[in-house]
């Protein structure tokens, strides 16, 4: 494997991470947000900016430079956001994904042409307000410094210890810029980057000969923050105490240290000592890794099995006590992978808002979308299988279950819609309810479509009662639909979700009261049933 294509699972799944924290932000910024999320969405966009630059994607780079210049504008007081701005930076997120998608298939973003979005922004800014400050005008942290200029630091009012970290990137490396700005999205997991010279920008401009000194205000030790910035092609990574209101200067600091620094070195060694469980615990997997070693153990468990036998078979009891210890062992790893398995269910959860916020505006609903549980767990196996049926369910309930919101106001009800997805463990299984205060499954009309389609007789369906109406729903084909649209009435529906659910050995239930909204209940296992013992 290249150099390059090392570097693009790395530039897939950091950028994933900030397009999915651009997008919850700005979903958030929606419903009045605060400063916080533009900072936040700020923040994604010059990374994605920063890092497609770096790997050569310039469509993409293109595309994240002019987002950052409305956010830029935005986040100085200088423009406000508007619904028609929101809807417009929405679908510029959607474009960044396409694009992620074929950057990790293999491409270079330039199948995805953003021309239309780029072009409609750039207008914003003209038209909407005013020509954008100047791109040359930088903020005192990310200015041009000489090698003796001090830089500007983050406010940080906390008693976290600060140290200044010294990165040297290998003479060899390619792209010395993109492992630099890896290195310091680690760091910024553990603390609170004061610092950094040479600047982030001047990093993503290609300003960068290799060495890189920051400041950063952390707790987890020394010793975290070494394992945090060492990586492949960092040639050496240097931790040191420092003062509280020590300025940082250049990337060249003194190797010498005062009998006063020293004792300071030899606390905070200490410190980290005491609290080794803040250290790094977690590492990103290649998943195709991960399902060999899965494969690997499979083969463990069969051979156990095989092994069983024969020592049964020959008395043999050297043999058998081997295999005890061996049957121990394999019985351990096997549980350890299934757990390494398990994956939050926020992978999904985080991406629903969108999708409820996107349906309610394609029909003129007001709807309050609410999550719970989405640190609950289950084997990646139902998580993969799991992701199309709850869209389908979600858009159901925001299309189907709430109603508009002056029908809604007529029947006394709040005009903004209730929809609340959550999940929770229960003995051995793993429970997610879909509630909305909509109104209801209308039974009359499923009983009628029925008829209409032949399914029941009109005799059946006047007996028939609320449980067996909703069963109807589950038939291939059947929908309550009056029309064709781009969410529904297509004939792919509920009878899609219980199979997928089924055959993730899991069920579905349904509750419904008319007038009063419906409730989903998906009952999953946990954990894949992979081998047999």
């Amino acid at each position: 494997m290249s150099e390059f294509e090392a570097y693009r699972s790395l530039f897939v799944a950091e950028s994933r991470e900030n397009h999915e924290n651009l997008v919850r932000n700005m979903l958030i910024l929606e419903k009045g947000g605060s400063q916080t999320a533009i900072d936040e969405i700020f923040r994604s966009i010059h990374t994605l900016k920063g890092a497609s630059a770096s790997m050569g994607f310039m469509e993409m780079e293109r595309l994240c430079h002019t987002m950052e210049d409305v956010f830029q504008m935005i986040r100085s007081g200088s423009a406000v956001i508007t619904a028609d701005l929101n809807n417009l930076l929405l679908a510029c997120s959607d474009v960044i994904e396409l694009m992620l998608d074929d950057v990790e298939g293999g491409g270079d973003s330039l199948s995805v042409n953003p021309d239309e979005q780029v072009k409609a922004l750039k207008q914003w800014i003209t038209a909407g307000a005013g020509t954008p400050k100047s791109e040359g005008a930088k903020t005192p942290a990310s200015q041009n410094k000489g090698p003796a200029e001090k830089v500007a630091e983050v406010i940080d009012e906390t008693d976290r210890p600060r140290y200044v970290i010294k990165i040297k990137v290998a003479d060899d490396c390619m792209m010395k810029d993109i492992r630099a700005l890896l290195a310091i999205g680690n760091l910024e997991s553990l603390g609170t980057i004061l610092c950094i010279n040479p600047s982030r920008d001047d990093i993503d401009e290609g300003k960068f000969d290799g060495s890189l000194v920051l400041k950063i205000a952390s707790d987890v030790g020394d010793d975290a923050l070494k394992n945090a910035a060492t990586g492949t092609d960092i040639a050496s990574v240097e931790v040191a105490i420092a003062g509280k209101t020590e300025p940082l200067s250049s990337p060249k600091v003194s190797d010498e240290t005062t009998p006063a620094e020293s004792d300071k070195k030899q606390q905070a060694a200490a410190a980290a000592a005491q609290d080794k469980t803040r250290e790094i615990k977690n590492l990103r997997v290649d998943i195709t890794q991960l399902d060999h070693i899965m494969n690997l153990v499979e083969a463990l468990v069969i051979n156990r099995g095989r092994l069983k036998q024969i020592a049964e078979q020959n008395k043999i009891k050297e043999l058998d006590e081997a295999i005890s210890t061996v049957d121990r062992s394999v019985s351990d790893l096997q549980n350890l992978m299934m757990n390494i398995r398990m994956i939050p269910l926020n992978h999904i959860f985080n991406r629903l808002p969108r999708v409820v916020r996107d349906v309610a505006q394609y029909d003129g609903k007001e709807v309050e979308f609410v999550i719970e549980g989405g640190e609950t767990e289950l084997d990646r196996s139902v998580m993969d299988g799991l992701n199309d049926p709850l869209l389908h369910l979600i858009r159901n309930a925001v299309n189907h279950g709430i109603e508009s919101p002056d029908v809604r106001e007529k029947a006394g009800k709040p005009r903004k819609g209730f929809v609340k997805l959550s999940a929770h463990r229960d003995r051995d299984n793993v429970i997610i309810e879909l509630i909305d205060d909509g109104g209801g499954i209308n039974v009359e009309k499923v009983k009628s479509k029925a008829i209409e389609k032949g399914l029941v007789t009109p005799e059946d369906a006047r007996t028939m009662t609320t449980e067996q109406a909703v069963e109807i729903l589950f038939l291939p084909g059947f929908s309550t639909a009056d029309k064709i649209s781009d969410i529904s009435g297509r004939g792919v529906g509920l009878d899609v979700v219980r199979r997928s659910i089924e055959s993730l050995k899991g069920s579905i239930r349904v509750e419904t009261t008319p007038g009063k909204g419906s409730r989903f209940e998906l009952l999953l296992p946990p954990r894949w049933p992979l081998w047999m013992s």
